[in-house]
């Protein structure tokens, strides 16, 4: 009797062991699993058949000012739709890289209905041109610019159909800022302050030198310069602190994120991450004393084009205060992960659509849209 109550109560203990056993490993197995990273924001086309589209601008109501490098400049709805062409654009040199380029919209717009454009002017010689910055105000019809005026002209003007730069931001002090590229031809003209090749400039909505600009007293330089150095910017954003950051191609590698500082060199054609094209050295190397090194580059290129800062809450904490980056010939997005003013990391993101992407913009709505270059140029939404 004795035997048989211990060999039940051997049974009873084992079984509860088992199950204790078998607790603890599925509790484990669970702890184990790795959590699923959050879904990608899927990429939904809102609009098509846009024409070497170039830039959206967001508007307060949710809609869109979009430029097609030939010079069209079209008001969208908020789902990407054609409602009107706004005459009243000033001709452009619709050749080479040039055209119609950037657009924004002042940050009272809702009031004052006022944009900003920028692209290629031709200039009194024939075969030559710059980039050239304007303001207009959106008619109550939106259909016409009004009251258009050219704030500034780059000079000189230079027989190339590359590198024109023409990225706007407005910062909070209320000033503009305009990227301009070296032209190709005139590179050299980067590291000189008596022209506007290869610099970003600053000036007032009304086209005025601001009293704070580095070179604004200096009879020797051009007073609307801010920076220098740089090659073909097309990309400027502001972060949620204030600070402008801006993005630049290199030659054959040595793409660039930089954070602009008043009177600094950026390098360029003196140090650079790239190389001629088919390869061949470039300057001095790297680094050089006195010039500025980038935050950020990229080799081989990614061709970057339009960046936009999140500072929506609409992806969640692991998007926001990123930086998106556009890629023409990674045909990409970049999301840098930008931490007390550096950058600490990089993800490629949409490879997979296949496109080169033009412009990058955050909206009204908090969410971020995406621009295609081409023949057949697409306004992509990312929804979460």
């Amino acid at each position: 009797m004795r035997q048989k109550q211990a060999r039940k109560g051997f049974h009873l203990w084992a079984l509860g062991a088992n199950w204790l056993l078998a607790a603890v490993a599925a509790g484990t197995a669970q702890a184990q699993t790795p959590t699923a990273a959050p879904a990608l924001p899927k990429p939904t086309v809102l609009g098509s058949g846009y024409l070497n589209p170039w830039a959206i601008a967001p508007l307060p109501d949710k809609r869109f000012l979009l430029t097609e490098r030939g010079g069209k400049l079209w008001l969208l709805d908020a789902e990407g739709r054609k409602q009107s062409e706004l005459q009243g654009v000033p001709k452009v040199v619709d050749a080479g890289q040039g055209g119609l380029l950037d657009v924004v919209a002042d940050s009272q717009f809702a009031s004052n209905r006022r944009i900003y454009f920028c692209y290629s002017e031709a200039g009194p010689q024939a075969g030559t041109n710059s980039t050239a910055l304007a303001t207009a105000r959106m008619a109550a019809n939106e259909r016409q610019l009004e009251d258009v005026k050219v704030l500034f002209s780059q000079r000189p003007k230079a027989k190339s159909n590359a590198h024109f730069g023409c990225r706007i931001a407005e910062t909070p002090d209320g000033n503009l800022f305009l990227s301009l590229g070296d032209r190709f031809s005139q590179r050299d003209d980067a590291q000189t302050l008596n022209n506007h090749h290869g610099k970003l400039v600053r000036i007032a909505k009304d086209g005025s030198v601001p009293q704070d600009n580095p070179y604004a007293t200096r009879k020797d330089a051009l007073p609307e310069i801010y920076s220098y150095g740089h090659r073909n910017s097309q990309g400027l954003a502001v972060a949620a602190d204030g600070s402008l950051w801006q993005h630049e191609h290199g030659p054959q590698g040595g793409d660039e994120i930089n954070r602009p500082q008043p009177g600094k060199n950026y390098g360029w054609p003196v140090i650079t991450y790239g190389e001629e094209y088919g390869g061949g050295k470039i300057g001095e190397g790297t680094q050089k004393a006195g010039l500025e090194q980038p935050l950020h580059y990229w080799v081989p290129s990614i061709a970057p084009s339009g960046m936009a800062f999140v500072s929506s809450d609409r992806y969640g904490p692991a998007w926001k205060g990123s930086l998106l980056v556009g890629g023409l010939k990674s045909r990409s997005v970049a999301q840098l992960t930008v931490k007390d003013g550096k950058v600490t990391g990089e993800k490629r993101l949409y490879e997979s659509l296949g496109e080169r992407i033009r412009d990058v913009r955050q909206g009204a709505d908090g969410l971020v849209y995406l621009l295609t270059d081409g023949p057949n140029g697409k306004l992509i939404r990312l929804v979460p």
